[in-house]
Protein backbone atom coordinates (compact mmCIF):
# COMPACT_ATOMS: atom_id res chain seq x y z
CA UNK A 1 0.00 0.00 0.00
CA UNK A 2 1.43 3.31 -0.81
CA UNK A 3 1.31 5.83 1.91
CA UNK A 4 2.60 9.26 2.36
CA UNK A 5 6.70 9.58 3.37
CA UNK A 6 6.90 10.88 6.67
CA UNK A 7 8.05 14.93 7.58
CA UNK A 8 11.45 13.73 8.09
CA UNK A 9 12.03 11.99 4.71
CA UNK A 10 9.66 15.08 3.09
CA UNK A 11 12.76 17.44 4.52
CA UNK A 12 15.90 15.60 3.07
CA UNK A 13 14.50 15.53 0.00
CA UNK A 14 13.48 19.18 -0.12
CA UNK A 15 17.07 19.44 0.23
CA UNK A 16 18.86 16.93 -1.00
CA UNK A 17 16.32 17.30 -4.49
CA UNK A 18 17.84 20.43 -5.01
CA UNK A 19 20.05 20.25 -8.18
CA UNK A 20 24.05 20.29 -7.15
CA UNK A 21 23.31 20.02 -3.52
CA UNK A 22 24.23 16.38 -2.55
CA UNK A 23 27.52 17.14 -4.73
CA UNK A 24 28.55 20.12 -2.98
CA UNK A 25 28.22 18.53 0.26
CA UNK A 26 30.03 15.44 -1.65
CA UNK A 27 32.99 18.06 -2.66
CA UNK A 28 33.28 19.19 0.93
CA UNK A 29 33.58 15.96 2.78
CA UNK A 30 36.94 15.44 2.64
CA UNK A 31 37.36 18.84 3.78
CA UNK A 32 36.93 22.55 3.35
CA UNK A 33 37.53 24.31 -0.09
CA UNK A 34 37.45 27.96 -1.51
CA UNK A 35 35.05 29.08 -3.99
CA UNK A 36 37.20 28.28 -6.75
CA UNK A 37 37.90 24.61 -5.77
CA UNK A 38 34.63 24.06 -5.23
CA UNK A 39 33.33 25.21 -8.58
CA UNK A 40 36.01 23.22 -10.41
CA UNK A 41 34.83 19.95 -7.80
CA UNK A 42 31.19 20.15 -9.17
CA UNK A 43 31.50 20.63 -12.86
CA UNK A 44 28.57 22.20 -14.92
CA UNK A 45 27.77 24.23 -11.90
CA UNK A 46 27.34 28.45 -12.50
CA UNK A 47 29.02 30.49 -10.18
CA UNK A 48 25.34 32.43 -8.97
CA UNK A 49 23.98 28.82 -8.58
CA UNK A 50 26.86 27.83 -5.88
CA UNK A 51 27.14 30.70 -4.40
CA UNK A 52 23.06 30.78 -4.07
CA UNK A 53 23.95 27.06 -2.86
CA UNK A 54 26.36 27.72 -0.38
CA UNK A 55 23.93 30.71 1.24
CA UNK A 56 21.38 27.80 1.58
CA UNK A 57 23.74 25.45 3.10
CA UNK A 58 25.18 28.19 5.35
CA UNK A 59 21.77 29.30 6.39
CA UNK A 60 20.46 25.65 7.52
CA UNK A 61 23.90 25.16 9.98
CA UNK A 62 25.12 22.46 7.42
CA UNK A 63 28.17 24.71 5.71
CA UNK A 64 30.08 27.23 7.71
CA UNK A 65 31.51 30.25 5.73
CA UNK A 66 34.72 31.90 6.40
CA UNK A 67 36.30 35.10 5.42
CA UNK A 68 40.26 35.06 5.52
CA UNK A 69 41.85 38.29 5.27
CA UNK A 70 43.69 39.13 2.18
CA UNK A 71 44.61 40.67 0.39
CA UNK A 72 43.87 39.04 -1.35
CA UNK A 73 40.64 38.22 0.19
CA UNK A 74 39.79 34.57 0.37
CA UNK A 75 36.49 32.71 1.42
CA UNK A 76 36.69 29.36 2.63
CA UNK A 77 33.58 26.82 2.98
CA UNK A 78 33.80 23.43 5.30
CA UNK A 79 31.03 21.28 6.96
CA UNK A 80 29.65 22.32 10.14
CA UNK A 81 29.16 18.73 12.82
CA UNK A 82 25.34 18.65 10.89
CA UNK A 83 26.69 18.49 8.17
CA UNK A 84 29.55 16.06 8.37
CA UNK A 85 27.01 13.94 10.28
CA UNK A 86 25.01 13.36 6.49
CA UNK A 87 28.07 11.51 5.00
CA UNK A 88 26.82 8.00 6.13
CA UNK A 89 23.99 8.61 4.26
CA UNK A 90 25.53 9.72 1.43
CA UNK A 91 28.02 6.71 1.64
CA UNK A 92 24.98 4.64 1.23
CA UNK A 93 23.49 6.13 -1.13
CA UNK A 94 26.52 6.11 -3.58
CA UNK A 95 26.83 2.51 -2.70
CA UNK A 96 22.95 2.10 -3.83
CA UNK A 97 23.82 3.27 -7.29
CA UNK A 98 27.12 1.72 -7.80
CA UNK A 99 24.48 -1.32 -7.43
CA UNK A 100 21.70 -0.44 -9.22
CA UNK A 101 22.36 2.08 -11.46
CA UNK A 102 24.20 1.52 -14.69
CA UNK A 103 26.23 4.62 -15.74
CA UNK A 104 24.94 6.72 -17.90
CA UNK A 105 21.47 4.85 -18.29
CA UNK A 106 19.72 6.13 -15.05
CA UNK A 107 17.73 3.78 -13.25
CA UNK A 108 17.09 -0.19 -13.70
CA UNK A 109 13.78 -1.18 -12.41
CA UNK A 110 14.01 -4.13 -9.72
CA UNK A 111 12.08 -6.86 -10.98
CA UNK A 112 9.80 -6.52 -8.63
CA UNK A 113 8.21 -3.58 -9.40
CA UNK A 114 7.98 -3.71 -12.80
CA UNK A 115 4.50 -4.38 -14.19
Amino acid sequence: MCTEPESGMTRVFQLLGKRWTGLILAALMNGPGHFAQLRRAVPGISERMLSDRLTELAGLGLVRRTVEEGPPLRVSYELTDAGRAIRPALVELTNWAEEHLRVGEGARCPEEFRD
